[in-house]
Parts: C-alpha cells; sequence; structure tokens
C-alpha cells in the first residue's frame, strides 16, 4: 500500500494513498446524476437491421427453400433436377430416385421445415416407418422418423442427432399428421491445414420442444463407427431418400 504525506500547521500526517483515491471516486460519482451513471452502461452501435415478421410468413430475411410452387432451389445429389413429387404445395420422396440437395450452401443457420410421415404404417415398423433426414452441409444429420408409438434405438429416433445424441424428449406425433423442425446450426471450423479448430453444434426444437440443447456434433453422421472430421466449407442442406414417402412443406433458412 503506498503512503501519501500531508504537511499541516501541526505537523506531518500519513494517509494511506489507497484511502485518498476512494475518497476522490466515491466523491466524483456523487456529482453524476442517476441517468448520467445510466447512460454510460448504453450500447447505441451496432443497430440490428430490421426483420418483418408474422405468423404465416417466413421471416423477411429468410432464404426460401420451398415454398410448394416449385423444386428450383433442389437438385439431385449428384446433379440434375430433383425427381421428387410436388402436389397442391406439398414435395414428397419419390422412392428410389435418391437424395435431393439445395442448390446454395450453407454455413451457420437457423432451419425450419415441416414434414409429415406417410399415413401407412401396416408392415413396418422402427427404421421402417416414415424414415428421411435433413443433413447439415450433407453431412450431419438430424433424423426424420415416425416415433409415434413406435420401438427402435433412442439414438435414431425422430430429431435424434443420428447415431450420435438422443433427444432430451420424443414429441412425435402420428403418421400423417404435420410435424416441425427447428434448428440452430453452427458449423465446425478448421484451420488453414485442416485440423480441426472447434466441432459442430446443434440446438433442435421439434413441434416447438427442446430436444436438442447445442450439442456438440462429434463428426460426420454414419450408419456403422463413428468417422473423423475431415475439413470442408459452406455445403448444400440434403434430404434423404430412405425408401419411404415422407413430405415435406414450408423450408426456410436464414444464414447466422
Amino acid at each position: 500500500m503506498q503512503i501519501k504525506t500531508i504537511k499541516t500547521f501541526f505537523g506531518l500526517v500519513i494517509i494511506p494513498f489507497s484511502v485518498c483515491i476512494a475518497t476522490f471516486t466515491v466523491s466524483a460519482s456523487e456529482k453524476k446524476e442517476p441517468w448520467q451513471l445510466a447512460q454510460e452502461t448504453e450500447v447505441w452501435e451496432p443497430v440490428p437491421p430490421v426483420v418483418n415478421t408474422s405468423e404465416k410468413n417466413p421471416p423477411s430475411d429468410a432464404v426460401i427453400l420451398l415454398d410448394g410452387k416449385n423444386l428450383n432451389q433442389w437438385e439431385g445429389v449428384d446433379g440434375g433436377v430433383a425427381r421428387w413429387y410436388l402436389d397442391k404445395g406439398v414435395m414428397t420422396v419419390a422412392p428410389k430416385t435418391g437424395d435431393i440437395k439445395t442448390k446454395e450452401v450453407f454455413c451457420d443457420i437457423q432451419l425450419h421445415l415441416e414434414w409429415r410421415a406417410p399415413e401407412e404404417v401396416d408392415g413396418f415398423d422402427g427404421q421402417g416407418r416414415g424414415n428421411s433426414g435433413v443433413f447439415l452441409q450433407e453431412r450431419y444429420e438430424v433424423q426424420i422418423l415416425d416415433s409415434y408409438k413406435n420401438e427402435t434405438y433412442p439414438n435414431g429416433q425422430a430429431a435424434s442427432v443420428y447415431k450420435q445424441s438422443i433427444p432430451l424428449v420424443n414429441a412425435s406425433r402420428g403418421p400423417d399428421v404435420w410435424q416441425s423442425y427447428d434448428i440452430i446450426f453452427r458449423s465446425p471450423k478448421f484451420d488453414d491445414e485442416g485440423a480441426l479448430i472447434s466441432p459442430a453444434y446443434v440446438t433442435v426444437l421439434h413441434n416447438g420442444v427442446l430436444v436438442q440443447n447445442h450439442v456438440e456434433i462429434q463428426g460426420p453422421t454414419s450408419w456403422i463407427g463413428h468417422p473423423p472430421y475431415e475439413a470442408h466449407g459452406c455445403a448444400p442442406l440434403r434430404l434423404q431418400d430412405h425408401g419411404n414417402p415422407v413430405s415435406f412443406k414450408n423450408i426456410w433458412v436464414r444464414k447466422l
């Protein structure tokens, strides 16, 4: 502690220097009005851009991937036209025609999509009921499955990060009923040599219920084993043809 010496008429008085600072600070603060003190913690820049919203329409800054009018935003997984069905605003998997992917590539995103498992369930169970999936950056799958009264391995049920993360709850609705996913995805980051700096993370709301809470993705999705990360950049979204006529509508994405 520093010592300050003050000379007075009666002699020298020694006062700790820290006391002097504290006294000065308090007295300076006391001279400010409350509104002046409040202003010290106000931040005026940057000003967030305005995004218009409504209950019936996507946010005004969203990229519309499926509005029911056409499949212009999609193509076959190996290029060429997307060969899935489009009828009355609804896109449905055409089994054995292959996966489809977006023509545009994405990194960090907020994704909204609505899906419906087929009504017919006789003769199918487990992974054979309403199976599809949405692959973030064509690599990291959030499972789509009819998980309503349908027993299967939990890390492969609806809203799982397939073979990696079990959903917190089963929020599934029955077959032939529309369901929604709202997904927040943070893509993995790599250095210039391709080494992983930070993994991907995903948050999923299934029918408005939080089921994946900022979950770390362990690597690309695989049916067998756990492959490691490989360096990549922004990439398309991909929807899976797993042989079931799963339907989709109202797909949009916001770049973060």
